[in-house]
């Protein structure tokens, strides 16, 4: 039986990853307005990602026999600038993500829930990645962003990323 606070957690982190896709559906709406398709297609990408994870976690309490709660997703609220914000808000918002992965893993080794600590070990390579990718956006955007033809060519960079499922497997 798992443990209730291990649960509680892991049901939580369905909406928090339902409200990150949404997040990044937004970013991309802003791209989009701003004529940067790449960047667009950049962040859906981010957006069908987060889907599949917050689905992850979904399946992962249903295998364990454990009730699935879905609360209401929160509309993302912030008003961007400029671009480099938008950039910004992505690594500060994978970091917070990145602490509530590792809180949950933290209650489930307090409780001696190995099963939740090994299904939890991809997200947190995943959240290191998620992490180098934001970083390595904002870098780009520092050294081009300012010159017009670097950032169509980053742009162009951008809308060539394809979306990958989860290599995941429960």
């Amino acid at each position: 039986m798992m443990n209730e606070k291990v649960h509680k957690l892991l049901n939580q982190q369905i909406n928090k990853e339902f409200y990150s896709a949404y997040l990044y559906l937004d970013f991309s709406n802003y791209f989009k307005a701003r004529g940067l398709d790449g960047f667009a297609n950049w962040y859906l990408i981010q957006a069908q990602e987060e889907r599949d994870h917050a689905m992850l976690f979904y399946q992962y309490l249903q295998n364990e026999n454990q009730a699935v709660a879905l609360d209401a997703i929160a509309k993302p609220d912030k008003v961007f600038t400029c671009d480099m914000d938008v950039l910004k808000a992505g690594l500060e918002h994978e970091e917070y993500v990145t602490s509530l992965i590792n809180d949950i893993y933290a209650e489930a080794y307090e409780v001696k829930d190995f099963r939740t600590m090994q299904f939890l070990d991809w997200f947190v390579k995943e959240q290191g990645e998620e992490e180098t990718n934001a970083n390595d956006l904002i870098t780009k955007m520092e050294l081009f962003g300012s010159d017009p033809k670097s950032l169509y060519m980053l742009n162009q960079e951008l809308g060539t990323r394809v979306y990958s499922a989860p290599s995941l497997v429960l």
